[in-house]
């Protein structure tokens, strides 16, 4: 006798916990067991769709393509700058370093890899000297972009 009174009790707290995590406002078992299968079934939509979308990001930021990808975040007190390319690319890190030095940046902290593929995440300050105008990183990002671009020119490659 105690034994039934328990599960009940456990089947109702059960029910009434699905009801609050599927937002049900159904009376019967039935139908709040059939609604917690559409949320889901909802729930499996949504993460294969998120799913999805990550593959398509990961892929976006796999295939850099011919030229190498940029991306520059202004952090507290510089710039974290980041160019990744698929392929080797002989001469870009000197281009780039070139570039830091036109814009008046001093890289406190650099990991660079040239192998296969061509990698390099750079954090820089800007000096501090007579010239103390400010930097923001849409000039960053052209003066980088330029860079490239530049070398680009030099080395005829796509």
């Amino acid at each position: 006798m105690v034994s039934r009174v328990h599960k009940r009790t456990a089947v109702y707290r059960s029910i009434q916990q699905l009801r609050s995590i599927t937002n049900s406002h159904a009376r019967r078992k039935t139908s709040v067991i059939l609604d917690a299968s559409k949320y889901i079934r909802g729930l499996k939509q949504k993460l294969q769709e998120l799913n999805q979308l990550a593959v398509a990001a990961t892929q976006k930021d796999i295939e850099y393509g011919p030229m190498p990808m940029l991306k520059v975040e202004q952090q507290e007190e510089g710039y974290l700058i980041k160019v990744l390319s698929q392929r080797s690319c002989q001469g870009l890190l000197a281009f780039i370093l070139e570039a830091f030095e036109r814009l008046g940046l001093v890289v406190l902290q650099a990991r660079a890899s040239c192998v296969e593929s061509f990698c390099l995440e750079a954090f820089g300050i800007k000096e501090s000297n007579e010239d103390t105008r400010l930097v923001d990183t849409q000039v960053v990002e052209q003066v980088v972009s330029k860079a490239i671009n530049d070398w680009r020119k030099v080395t005829k490659q796509c």
